[in-house]
């Protein structure tokens, strides 16, 4: 097995975007396509290595762009800043998702009738949307994302699968908010599921989460979880 990446060029609405590829190279012909949204600090090497995790499984991995090619935060104060434009304009985020999706979709190396996402802090967020609006996925998986409902777009039936992995003790995702959530889904008929783990805070899946006063802290045990448990629900999704 060789995993091979390739930078992939597109724009939305002037702004020039890049996205990155990850296939087996040893496997010919379009494959399930899973996205991958990025935190809110940008699409980086996290993101590339979630989807060449995912190329290792079969799959044909796409790190999604929102922000612009080489755009990432460096600090709290950058990443916010980054992230707010899109977090108060629903329209503009679900319009940029939908246009990596088409830009996803077109490659040889994927499948566009059998696609997931999946997505991380703010990401988790992006692939929420995705659902929530209709767009043409099978399933979405949120790693410690962010829970709000927009305000625009979304549709009275969620169609897509479902599944949200949440640390209990997430500050930016209260237990409250983790129950509107789940109203929500209950809602929109949708077929939903939540992992939630107990003692567990915000960016438990990023090694480099070492911060207890901001709620970001790496956890061992809920990364390996998640992740078996999102090997599973993508099977399920493509079957």
């Amino acid at each position: 097995m060789t995993i091979a990446t390739q930078p992939i060029e597109y724009d939305h609405n002037g702004v020039a975007l890049e996205g990155v590829l990850a296939v087996d190279d040893a496997v010919s012909g379009p494959r399930p396509l899973v996205l991958v949204s990025h935190a809110w600090a940008g699409r980086g090497e996290f993101e590339v290595e979630a989807a060449k995790r995912l190329a290792g499984l079969g799959y044909a991995g796409f790190a999604l762009d929102l922000y612009g090619k080489g755009v990432l935060g460096a600090s709290t104060e950058e990443c916010q800043s980054l992230m707010t434009p899109f977090v108060e304009d629903r329209a503009l985020l679900q319009a940029r998702l939908l246009k990596a999706l088409e830009t996803a979709t077109s490659l040889d190396a994927a499948d566009a009738a059998n696609v997931a996402a999946i997505g991380y802090c703010f990401g988790g967020l992006c692939v929420l949307d995705m659902a929530r609006i209709g767009a043409p996925v099978k399933g979405v998986a949120s790693f410690h994302g962010l829970f709000t409902p927009p305000e625009t777009g979304a549709k009275e039936t969620i169609d897509a699968k479902v599944i949200a992995f949440h640390g209990w003790d997430d500050p930016m995702a209260t237990p409250e908010a983790a129950q509107g959530f789940a109203s929500e889904m209950t809602k929109a008929s949708a077929d939903w599921q939540m992992h939630a783990y107990g003692g567990v805070m915000h960016a438990f899946t990023n090694p480099a989460a070492n911060d207890p006063s901001f709620g970001t802290v790496y956890n061992e045990a809920a990364d390996k979880r998640s992740w078996a448990a999102l090997e599973g629900f993508l099977k399920e999704c493509f079957a």
